[in-house]
């Protein structure tokens, strides 16, 4: 992996904010891991209809991870490899690995719900542990992605260019998957994040797609969270 150390300290010692094309999603996957952990722990595995729903949420964390991959395969890695070659060499190893995880837990998965009922009980623990095994390895990788791949674009990229690969990413994302990423990205921000986010969207999105977002996030944002959100986007003095 070719990293400088050096690049890795100026991750802690940046003196302002600089473009991160992790921070966010990853707070997304992140959130959606754990929900959907909790989720499969908490099973009725007997009850079939539950069964039912939360094995299908496990197949859309899947999906959304092989989709997650495959966007930083065809983004972030090009990115770092034209101008750091090698750099993302144990990150994109590790996307092949995921892949065949993913592809491992959601057979493990379709077979929960097609077993007999005697074994029901056993399948849903091991899923419940295999899932487990599967986010405490994204989630360490993640921290290398938001530290040691940060390093290299920052020190390589400027913000605007950043920002450029940033939006061909964004425009590349299909509208149904976009609200998907919204309502686990944006409710899971800091407020200042939130509100920086949906300004933006406001700026450059149609009208009707911003207000298709807010009406994906708010439900999931504390009375308090949708107070400091409409201060800060000039919706309460609209409201008003």
């Amino acid at each position: 992996m070719n990293i400088d150390p050096r690049e890795l300290r100026h991750v802690a010692e940046a003196a302002s904010p600089r473009v991160d094309l992790y921070a966010g999603i990853h707070k997304a996957l992140r959130a959606l891991m754990a929900d959907t952990l909790l989720a499969v722990g908490r099973m009725d595995s007997d009850d079939a209809l539950e069964l039912a729903r939360v094995t299908q949420r496990v197949l859309e964390l899947l999906d959304f991870c092989r989709s997650h991959l495959r966007h930083e395969n065809d983004f972030l890695h090009p990115a770092i490899e034209d101008r750091a070659a090698g750099a993302s060499g144990r990150i994109a190893h590790e996307h092949d690995e995921h892949l065949r995880d993913i592809l491992a837990l959601a057979d493990r998965t379709t077979a929960l719900l097609q077993c007999e009922a005697r074994e029901r009980a056993a399948g849903a623990l091991a899923l419940y542990r295999a899932l487990s095994l599967f986010i405490a390895h994204n989630f360490e990788h993640m921290h290398v992605e938001e530290t040691a791949h940060n390093a290299v674009l920052w020190a390589r990229y400027t913000d605007a260019e950043l920002n450029e690969i940033h939006g061909a990413l964004v425009a590349s994302i299909p509208p149904e998957e976009m609200m998907f990423v919204l309502r686990w990205m944006v409710p899971v921000m800091n407020p200042a994040e939130r509100a920086g986010m949906l300004a933006d969207m406001r700026a450059h999105a149609p009208a009707a797609a911003f207000a298709a977002a807010l009406d994906v996030v708010r439900p999931h944002l504390s009375e308090r969270e949708r107070d400091k959100l409409d201060i800060a986007l000039g919706l309460a003095q609209a409201q008003a």
